[in-house]
């Protein structure tokens, strides 16, 4: 047994430190959680873009999570990026084997950049097998675009796709708005009610990892014990002041101040 409460994100790593298992584990850190990582693929990334890819060999991938689970135990599980139909089984297989039960998924489809993360063939595994089994699943527009099939252009329709991916099987799900226009409205549905977190647009082009950092916060909520609404609550918050408070790193898209409470 540990006396911390631990978090694990099964992820791409991100060289730049912005996004990815990087960000993950600075979030973690930034709740006071123990974080651990089971690698899916190494990236050459920076604030520019995704300059490589290479995919972690899946036996590799199950060796970590079960090193993880068997020795140190989770409280909370955070998925990104699994960039193949393959990937995805195996995570959603081992995810039912140590009956994982605040799962997160983050269905990351597009680097900020525009570099695509996940093969188009996957997104039919992504719905089938992982997304039934999620705790919550944390799109953005253009995600929940992809594994609906469908346009979303407005809040309505935001709430439809909301409606559509707890029909898949998930407990709960946040779209999150951010790609919509005014401000950034989030859609929280757990098949009973609607939530809506609301926050100011911010002025910046230092938003990389924002998705990666919302759903590791989200996981670190459910890790310390918290319900689905207050750990989406809580990360909204985290979010928009890490935003507030990005770093000017790079030429590009700059990262989010995981710790801005101790150093911005």
């Amino acid at each position: 047994m540990s006396d911390r409460n631990i978090a694990m994100s099964i992820a791409g790593s991100d060289s730049g430190g912005g996004a990815g298992i990087q960000a993950d584990l600075k979030t973690f850190a930034a709740f006071g959680i123990y974080g651990t990582s089971a690698l899916t693929a190494i990236t050459a990334q920076n604030t520019l873009g995704v300059m490589a890819v290479h995919n972690i060999p899946m036996d590799i991938i199950e060796s970590q999570i079960d090193a993880i689970v068997s020795d140190i135990g989770v409280d909370a599980v955070k998925t990104g990026m699994l960039a193949n139909s393959g990937i995805i089984e195996l995570v959603a297989k081992k995810a039912k084997e140590h009956k994982f039960h605040n799962l997160v998924v983050d269905p990351v489809m597009v680097a900020k950049g525009g570099d695509r993360l996940l093969e188009e063939s996957a997104i039919d595994s992504m719905r089938k097998v992982l997304i039934p089994i999620a705790t919550i699943v944390t799109p953005n527009i253009p995600e929940a675009s992809a594994l609906l099939n469908k346009q979303i252009d407005t809040i309505e329709h935001a709430r439809e796709a909301a409606v559509a991916i707890v029909d898949m099987g998930a407990v709960s799900v946040v779209v999150k708005g951010g790609h919509l226009s005014g401000d950034a409205i989030d859609i929280f549905y757990d098949g009973n009610q609607f939530l809506e977190f609301y926050a100011e647009r911010i002025n910046t082009k230092n938003t990389h990892g924002t998705g990666c950092t919302f759903a590791s916060a989200i996981t670190a909520g459910l890790a310390l014990g918290k319900s689905i609404e207050q750990a989406v609550g809580d990360a909204k918050t985290y979010v928009t002041q890490a935003i507030r408070l990005s770093l000017s790193i790079g030429h590009g898209h700059g990262p989010l101040n995981h710790f801005y409470k101790y150093w911005a």
